[in-house]
Parts: C-alpha cells; sequence; structure tokens
C-alpha cells in the first residue's frame, strides 16, 4: 500500500496510558525520564491495543515503530481492514509516517485518504469527496469503530473516503 503522511502532534495521546504500561514499582510523583527505544515499545503496544480494541482483524500484521515511524509488515485480509490498521497506527500522537507492507490477500479499491482541517466536518468533506453532505454516513461507517460519533473529528485525523 505505500507510506502514509500524518500529523504528528494530532492523534490520541499515550498521557496516562504511558504509566500503566510502566513498571506498578515505580513512583508517580517521582520524575523519570522515558528513552526513545522505550518510548517505541510504548507506542508500538499502543498501536496494537487500538486496533485489538477496534476489531481491526489484523493478526498477520506486525506492527514496529521508531522514532515516530511505524512500518506495518505481513498479510491482511481485505483493504479496508488494511487502511484501518493504517489510521489506527497513524492517527496517535507523536506518530508522522506510517510504511504499509502489507500484502491484501483480497485486493479491492483503495479509498482515499483525508486529513481533516478546521472547519471540517464529516458533511462537508462528503459533499466535497462524495458529491453530497448527505453522505457523511458513509465516512463515519467506513472509519467505524475508530470513530464513535459523527461530530467527533478533529484537525489533523487521517480518515478513510471510500470509493462510491
Amino acid at each position: 500500500m505505500g507510506m502514509f503522511d500524518f500529523v504528528t502532534n494530532a492523534g490520541s495521546k499515550l498521557g496516562g496510558a504511558v504509566f500503566d504500561m510502566l513498571n506498578d514499582q515505580e513512583d508517580i510523583n517521582k520524575p523519570t525520564t522515558i528513552s526513545k527505544e522505550r518510548m517505541d515499545e510504548l507506542r508500538k503496544a499502543n498501536i496494537e491495543n487500538t486496533m485489538k480494541e477496534a476489531g481491526i482483524a489484523a493478526e498477520g500484521v506486525e506492527v514496529s515503530v521508531d522514532d515516530g515511524k511505524v512500518t506495518l509488515n505481513g498479510s491482511i485480509e481485505n483493504q479496508a481492514e488494511l487502511e484501518k490498521a493504517v489510521i489506527a497506527a497513524g492517527n496517535q500522537h507523536g506518530i508522522s509516517q506510517v510504511d504499509a507492507q502489507v500484502n491484501v490477500n483480497t485486493p479491492e479499491a483503495e479509498s482515499v485518504m483525508y486529513t481533516v482541517v478546521s472547519g471540517d466536518t464529516l458533511g462537508k468533506i462528503a459533499k466535497e469527496h462524495l458529491g453530497s453532505s448527505s453522505q457523511y454516513m458513509q465516512i463515519f461507517e467506513a472509519n467505524k469503530p475508530l470513530l464513535s460519533d459523527p461530530n467527533k473529528i478533529y484537525v489533523g485525523q487521517v480518515l478513510r473516503i471510500p470509493q462510491s
């Protein structure tokens, strides 16, 4: 599928999840430094957890993270699952690129990847890409379960726009 760029400072942040992933014996009141390697491990774990919680069928996909760049390797059943895996990995704070080196078992047309800008709504995006604002639910459905509400999108988020 190739290389995809993401807005590094957009997306879900690890925040408290970092502490939850660290050693339970650490004192939360004591300042700590996390190495680049450890942060990459935490981001990898968070991406894998996001894909699992979203129900993305990516069992055959291996995730690696190196300084804000995610590489996905392996194979996956269909194009839609691959695209969901890409946006699940890329829509994370601190991730700038996703390199999808994944074989799709059932090839189909690729969706358009769209980065949300200020003032966007799913209706506005649908009108621009699908011809009618009333088609916004197609975009919402194509991005479920990564989107939980059609009114909750954010600047810098990358969305799948299905081919009509």
